[in-house]
């Protein structure tokens, strides 16, 4: 976050202790930049819920500042507060004996829209969040699966479009197929939307996948580090962060760990209108297994092993290239594809157009080049890497 500019959230000092001494949150100072997504996470009892509903005042701290777009909402009227900011918990909250319409169109209402304003409003959220207005507006939530329901929840959530969005174990309720699913939805959507969003899970996994930051919190409400998600799993901040992400931190990595041009290997290319046994004595000569074969248009259209004969073009014996990312995809994604395809090796492509392969050794030196980054406080290209020599 530009450091002269305003936190959608800032929370200042703010605690909770209760009646018996206990201490639920111990003077937190966290700001949320606008249009991000924060995940507070951490084990059960630590203050992340507690957390989540001082901000909307459902529970009311005992010290400290909260502070929304920069006014002072502590001792303001709560319920002016919720209005402001949309809620979203594990079990959806919809009311049970009102349709998915009516439940969308709750907090406009409450605000005083008008009926043709509320109506449009509900069949825009109802596309937004994947559910047709058609054929779900007038169904009740007993209707519903349990992901749809979710649907519905964070399509309530949206409706006043509030700048702030507050989810609590969310996806919590639902099958790990579906929860993927929403997780996905989510992403998408907030891509959107670009809501400032506080979303509290104990899933780590779910946290590196939503957040643009996670919030680690200790038992007693103790923040142990506030990063973005590379930052968490390649530099813990204290022993108990680098206990909580686990002995795996690496293998987490891969999935806020971009495919970057640099990290590219680049085989022999050849093209479907050569001539295949030009081509292959080319590969034999310079000691290549294979090549990529491009089409006139330099995208890609397969590849030839160095010993295929029999055949007058490159084209009578390409080989489909099943295993291919986009740009960008992460190294987790390309890994997956390698996996999946039994390959040894992914193409990665921008739109239609061919710009190399990533093997199982880029991969691992682009992983290793993106933890060293965040350890030297520099960036991936400027790391260099140790390597073993053959010699």
């Amino acid at each position: 976050m530009d450091a002269t500019s305003e936190p959608m959230i800032r929370l200042d000092g703010v605690g909770k202790r209760y009646d018996d001494g206990t201490v639920a949150v111990h003077e937190l100072e966290l700001d949320v930049p606008a249009g991000e997504t924060v995940v507070l996470v951490g084990p059960s009892g630590c203050g992340k819920s507690t957390t989540l509903k001082m901000v909307n005042r459902l529970i009311e701290p005992t010290s400290g500042r909260i502070l929304l777009q920069g006014e002072d909402v502590t001792h303001g009227d709560p319920v002016k507060l919720r209005r402001r900011m949309g809620y979203v918990i594990q079990q959806t909250g919809l009311f049970p004996h009102q349709t998915v319409a009516t439940n969308v169109a709750t907090v406009p209402r409450l605000l005083g829209w008008d009926r043709g304003k509320v109506s449009a409003r509900v069949d825009e959220l109802l596309e937004l969040v994947g559910l047709d207005p058609a054929r779900f507006a007038k169904r009740y939530p007993h209707q519903l699966s349990g992901g749809q329901r979710q649907r519905v929840g964070v399509a309530r959530a949206l409706a006043a479009d509030p700048p702030v969005l507050l989810m609590d174990e969310p996806f919590g309720a639902v099958d790990p197929i579906v929860r993927d699913r929403l997780q996905a939805e989510f992403v998408r959507l907030q891509r959107e939307v670009r809501k400032t969003v506080l979303f509290v899970t104990h899933d780590l996994d779910e946290a590196v996948r939503m957040g643009d930051r996670i919030a680690v919190f200790a038992e007693g409400g103790h923040l142990q580090q506030y990063d973005a998600p590379p930052r968490i799993l390649g530099a813990p901040a204290t022993d108990f962060v680098k206990q909580f992400v686990g002995a795996d931190r690496g293998l987490k990595r891969l999935s806020v760990t971009s495919i970057d041009v640099a990290d590219l290997e680049h085989p022999p290319v050849v093209h479907r209108a050569d001539r295949l046994t030009a081509a292959t004595s080319e590969l034999r000569s310079i000691g290549a297994p294979w090549a990529v074969v491009l089409d006139e248009d330099e995208r890609l259209s397969g590849w030839i092993a160095a010993d295929d004969t029999g055949a007058d073009t490159v084209a009578a014996r390409a080989r489909r290239m099943e295993a291919w990312v986009p740009v960008g995809t992460s190294l987790k994604g390309a890994f997956s594809e390698m996996l999946q395809h039994d390959a040894g090796w992914v193409a990665v492509l921008d739109g239609e157009r061919y710009l190399g392969v990533l093997t199982p050794t880029t991969l691992h030196e682009a992983l290793r080049r993106s933890v060293e980054s965040d350890l030297q406080g520099v960036d991936p290209e400027a790391v260099e890497l140790d390597t073993v020599s053959s010699a």
